[in-house]
C-alpha cells in the first residue's frame, strides 16, 4: 500500500481550538479518528496513553473516553498482554467485505434512485462539489471523506430508505471500511477517477435510473477492490524482491 499523503501544516493543540460546543473528549476523539483513517496511525500500530496524551495535549481522562469510543467503532482494539492498537483486517477478510459491499451498495443505489427525494439528490450533488475543493483531491493524491452525511457512500445507503440494508452497511465495520477506503485511495489517478465515478452515480440517480445506478455503484466498488488487490500484490512483490 502506498504511503498516505501527509499534511505537513502544523495542527493546533486541542486546548487552543475555539470552543464549538464539543467536549475535550469529543475533540480528541475526532482528531484521533482522523489520524487513524488518514493512515497517520497505521493498522496494527500499538498506542500508549502517555504518547497519545502528549501527541494531543490532553489529560488521560478525555483520552480514555475517546479510546473507548473508538473501540466501539472497531477502529481500536484491546489485545491481552499487548495493549491498545489500531485495528486491522487481513487481506482476505477485507476482500470479502468488498464483495459484500459491491452487492449491497449496488442494491442501495438502485433503491436510492427510486426513493431519494429530489432535494436529497441535489444535496448529494452539492456534496461532490464540496469534495472537489479538497486540495489532496485536486492534486489527485487522496480522496478523504468525513463520516456520516459528509460521506458519499453513507448518503447513498441512507437514501435507500431500507432500514435493514442501512443497518447491515452502516452498523458494524463501517468506520474500519472507511479507513481502508481512504488509505487505498492514495494511489495515482484513483482519487480523481473515484470522483468521476461518484458523479456518474449521481447522474443515474437524477435520471431515476435504478438499474444504471446499481451497475455504476457495483463497478465503482469492484474497481476499488481491484485497486486493493493490485496494491497489495505490488507491495508483496517489492518485499520479496
Amino acid at each position: 500500500m502506498s504511503a498516505p499523503h501527509q499534511n505537513t501544516a502544523a495542527e493546533p493543540s486541542l486546548d487552543l481550538i475555539e470552543s464549538d460546543g464539543r467536549t475535550l473528549a469529543d475533540r480528541v476523539f475526532s482528531r484521533l479518528q482522523d489520524d487513524i483513517v488518514r493512515g497517520h496511525l497505521l493498522p496494527g500500530t500499538k498506542l500508549g496513553e502517555t504518547e497519545l496524551a502528549s501527541r494531543y495535549g490532553v489529560s488521560r481522562g478525555p483520552l480514555r473516553e475517546a479510546i473507548r469510543r473508538l473501540e466501539s467503532r472497531k477502529l481500536l482494539e484491546r489485545v491481552p498482554h499487548v495493549g491498545t492498537r489500531v485495528a486491522s483486517l487481513s487481506l482476505p477478510a477485507l476482500i470479502e467485505i468488498y464483495h459484500v459491499r459491491e452487492a449491497l451498495e449496488g442494491m442501495a443505489a438502485r433503491l436510492a434512485a427510486q426513493f431519494m427525494t429530489d432535494a436529497e439528490i441535489a444535496s448529494l450533488a452539492d456534496l461532490l462539489v464540496q469534495h472537489e475543493q479538497q486540495q489532496d483531491l485536486k492534486e489527485d493524491v487522496a480522496y478523504f471523506q468525513r463520516e456520516g452525511d459528509l460521506d458519499f457512500h453513507y448518503r447513498i445507503i441512507q437514501g435507500s430508505h431500507n432500514e435493514t440494508l442501512i443497518q447491515m452497511l452502516i452498523g458494524g465495520l463501517y468506520h474500519m471500511v472507511r479507513m481502508y477506503r481512504y488509505q487505498f485511495s492514495t494511489v495515482t489517478n484513483r482519487p480523481q477517477r473515484a470522483l468521476r465515478e461518484h458523479r456518474g452515480i449521481v447522474e443515474a440517480l437524477e435520471a431515476r435510473d435504478g438499474e444504471m445506478a446499481e451497475l455504476l455503484m457495483r463497478r465503482h466498488i469492484s474497481r476499488a477492490r481491484q485497486n486493493i488487490e493490485q496494491q497489495t500484490t505490488q507491495s508483496a512483490g517489492t518485499a520479496d524482491g
